[in-house]
Order: C-alpha cells, then structure tokens, then sequence
C-alpha cells in the first residue's frame, strides 16, 4: 500500500514539474514574443541600437532562429558584419530551413567582400523560393560579382605594367566652347582662386571638366607618391589644428565644417581621417574638393586612407557607380591607383596618433612598425594596415572577434599599452557613427570622430570635429547637425546587392 503511495505521489510530483516546465517555457515564449515586438518597433523606428538590445534580451529567454535572424538585420543595418555573419548561422543552427536567416548571411558575406560564399546562399535561397524575385535578382548580380572577379583574376598582369596614370592622355581633353565652368591655370596648378569658386560652383550641383578633374587626380598621385605611410606633423604653439572623421560623400556637410571652422588655409590647416568617399552621393564632389585642398596646401592639409578607400567597398556602396554615372570608368580606375598611395596614419607633435580604424593584435607594435608598412596595395584581410583601417575600440579588457569581421576589437588596457609604449597621450580614430559625432573612450585616452551628420539620411547623428593647439593638446569638440542638401538619395549609385539592409 506505501509502495502504490509513493509511486502515484511520485507520478504527480514528476506530471506537476513537467507541467512547470511547459508553462514556465510557455510564459518565457510569450516574454520573449512580446520583447521582440518591442524589438520590431525599434528596428522599424530607425534604432538598431535599442533594436539588438532588446533581440539580446529575447535571446536570453527564449532563443530560436526568428530571433537571432533579427538580430542579424540589426547588425547589418549598425554594418557590424561580423556579427551578423555569426548571428545568421547560429539561426540556421537552430532551423536548417530558415530562409531568411540564408538571406542575412549572404548579406553579411557580400558585405564582407566573401563573393563566392554569399552566391552559394543566394543559389539555395533561389532553389527553395523559385518565384521570389528578389532573390532571384540578387542571385544574378552576385553571380555577375564572382563572374567578374574571376575574370579580373584571369587577365591579371604585373601591377607595373598596367598603371592607369600612364595611359591617360590629358592633351586629347579638349575644353568644349559650351564649358561655362571654371578653369584650371594653364599649367594645371590649383589656385586659392580656383579652390574658392570650386565650392559654389560645386554646391549648384555643377560638374567640373573631366580635363581639370583628371588633372587634379593626376597631381595628387604625384604628390602621393612622395608621402610615407606614417606622417609626422608638427603644430606650432597657438596655432590651431583640426581633426575630421568621416564624411562619406556628404560634400554639403562639408561645406558646413568650412564655414563653421574656417576653410581650409596654412593658418588653419585640417586632417581628415579618411572613408571621403560612399555611402553619400556627392563623394565625387568630397573627394575632388579635398584633393584640391591638399595640391593647394601639401604641408597644411592632411588625408588618411579609411577602410572604403577600397576598390570592395567602392563596387558595393556607390562610388564606383558616381563616377562612372558623372565621368568615366577609366576615372574610377585612377582613383583605385590613387587611393593605394594614400598615407595610414599621421603622427601630431609626437603625441597623438591618428589613423582611421584603431589598434592591433599584437602588444608588441611600434610607430617604426607602422612607418614599415607597405601600403600600395589594396586592404588585406589581416595584419597591421587591415587593424589600422578596420580596429574598433571596446569596453572591456583585452581582445576580442570583431564585430565587423575584420580587424578586432581592443579594450582600455591595450591602448594603455600601446601608448606607454610609444611614447603618446593619446589616439583618435574614426570608422564608427556616435550620436554627437564624437566619443571619449578608455579613460580619455581613445578618442573617436564622425563627421557625417545624419549619416545616410537615417541616423539622426551629429557630426563633429576635434581642434587643439601646438601648447595644449586636449582635444576640443565642436557637434553639428546635418545641413540639407538637394534631393539625392544616398547610395544612388550603390550596387544593387549593397542595399542588402532592406532584405
């Protein structure tokens, strides 16, 4: 009779707790769902940030592939691909079938320039969803991506052989009688004159002659050429420097940073930090005003290479597409070429460092060793030139996987070390959108600059700027909010597999 007891009472004690469990993970399902509408809201309001957050959270309680293939979107919309990339195949993880999490690892691989990988997703979503066009387009242009590089590959020859400089005959450009526009010297030299009618001339959406274009480019090779990939910079006592982040081809945000902070002149000379050029759709305007600055002002007007001064990232996120839609397709190759020569970083009175991305996966890295660099070439996937582009600070100590999926992420006490061992106060990068255009990271020592307001239209940033003297190195910062500009969408000439953010 006990036995029968404590058997039954066993039973019920076993059905009561499985009962606990399907309701507890029944409450948690029903947590998790009413987090992720909230997720949903966020997302579609624009706030990725919130957005992940709140992904996390549902995440934490009730994970499943929906919800780690939202998070993905989330991470691609911030254009931390490597975290997208992770987050797509952990849903696959969880359902094999999940056709949206196939579309947001593609998306993370295009991104991340891994062609071949991102076809093989798109072909399985194409297989499984036959009448989704849209697959089915985006299938064809990655398909037309490998299909080229493969070709590239195949025709390749000696870099030497095949400079684009070399081939372009300035003489045959002749000024058409129609050309209403401004004019170079009749030595190509850039003027002051020139440079002051350029903006305006610029800011009526006007188009500069391809002669004086190509002659600016040309020059600035030239000039280039000549430069290491490390620059020491000196600032006198009391003279003012500024420093600028990116500014992605938003020329009317640039006009903006002139007239708040003066234009550019060699008593008020800038530095800016690279990623000129995507995203916005003036980048042929940005980089051309800023060339001609820096041919009109070599020792005063300062240019890094930010990680879209690359041929990948200039396929994919319009500039390509710009000129070749304002000039030509030989012009986007000469600006490929020159993009190779630009310098990496800049060294300010021996105690600022400023590069565009951020630090390294190695302790042991000095100034010397970044001056050893061989820069010409286009950005590997790894060492020091692809951290220096692509590194992003981090909270917590130590190393760890990027978000983006190249370079890393480092905490305060590898900066710290960094600087003890270089000698240096403290470094400034870019390479990431802050809501006030700037963030004070690491105890002050790992400072970031944005100065794309309203970066693409859509996040509601503000840009901003850095000034110091020679005899006070503590930064100061000036925030502004975007200016309008005319009626072009960003990424107008982006190609259409760049757009993946509306997968």
């Amino acid at each position: 009779m006990t036995s029968t007891v404590e058997t039954d009472l066993t039973q019920k004690l076993e059905t009561s707790s499985l009962e606990a469990a399907k309701n507890e993970i029944s409450i948690g399902k029903d947590t998790a769902d009413i987090i992720k509408a909230q997720a949903n809201e966020a997302f579609k309001n624009g706030d990725y940030e919130k957005a992940t957050d709140l992904y996390t959270k549902a995440i934490e309680i009730y994970p499943d592939a929906i919800l780690f293939s939202n998070r993905s979107f989330s991470y691609l919309r911030r254009e931390w691909y490597g975290y997208a990339l992770i987050d797509a195949k952990k849903a696959l993880e969880y359902d094999p079938k999940y056709i949206k999490a196939y579309y947001r690892r593609a998306s993370a691989y295009m991104a991340l320039g891994k062609y071949t990988l991102a076809l093989s997703d798109y072909e399985y979503v194409t297989k499984a969803c036959p009448n989704d066009k849209d697959a089915t387009m985006k299938y064809e242009e990655c398909k037309k991506i490998v299909t080229r590089i493969r070709f590239e590959k195949a025709i390749a020859v000696d870099e030497s052989s095949k400079s684009v400089a070399n081939q372009i005959e300035i003489n045959t450009m002749t000024i058409e009688k129609e050309y209403d526009g401004i004019h170079l010297e009749p030595d190509g030299r850039v003027t002051k004159e020139f440079m002051f009618a350029l903006l305006p001339y610029f800011e009526n959406q006007k188009k500069l002659h391809k002669r004086y274009a190509y002659q600016i480019i040309l020059q600035i090779l030239t000039m280039l050429k000549s430069l290491p990939t490390l620059i020491d910079i000196t600032v006198p006592a009391k003279h003012k420097f500024t420093i600028c982040g990116d500014v992605h081809g938003q020329f009317y945000d640039l006009l903006n940073i002139f007239k708040l902070n003066g234009p550019p002149s060699e008593e008020n000379p800038y530095l800016f930090n690279g990623d000129f050029v995507d995203r916005g759709s003036f980048s042929v305007e940005c980089i051309l005003t800023l060339f001609g600055f820096k041919l009109l002002y070599p020792n005063h007007f300062f240019l890094a290479r930010g990680n879209h001064e690359s041929l990948t990232m200039n396929q994919m996120y319009g500039f390509e597409g710009e000129v070749k839609a304002k000039y030509t397709a030989q012009m986007f190759q000469l600006f490929t070429e020159v993009f190779n020569y630009l310098p990496l970083s800049h060294c300010i009175n021996n105690k600022i460092l400023v590069m565009h991305g951020g630090l390294f996966s190695k302790d042991d890295v000095t100034l010397k060793d970044i001056r050893a660099v061989d820069r010409v070439k286009q950005p590997p996937e790894e060492g020091l030139m692809s951290e220096i582009l692509w590194s992003d600070p981090q909270p917590q100590n130590g190393r760890s996987e990027s978000k983006r999926g190249v370079g890393l992420q480092f905490g305060p006490d590898i900066t710290e070390r960094f600087l003890k061992l270089n000698n240096l106060e403290y470094v400034v990068r870019s390479h990431e959108v802050k809501q006030e255009g700037y963030e004070l990271a690491h105890n002050g020592k790992c400072i970031t600059v944005f100065s794309a307001p309203n970066y693409c239209d859509t996040m509601g940033n503000k840009g901003a700027y850095i000034t110091i003297t020679g005899d006070d190195l503590k930064p100061k910062f000036t925030s502004y909010a975007a200016v309008p500009h005319p009626a072009v969408r960003p990424m107008m000439y982006a190609n259409q597999l760049s757009m993946f953010g509306l997968m």
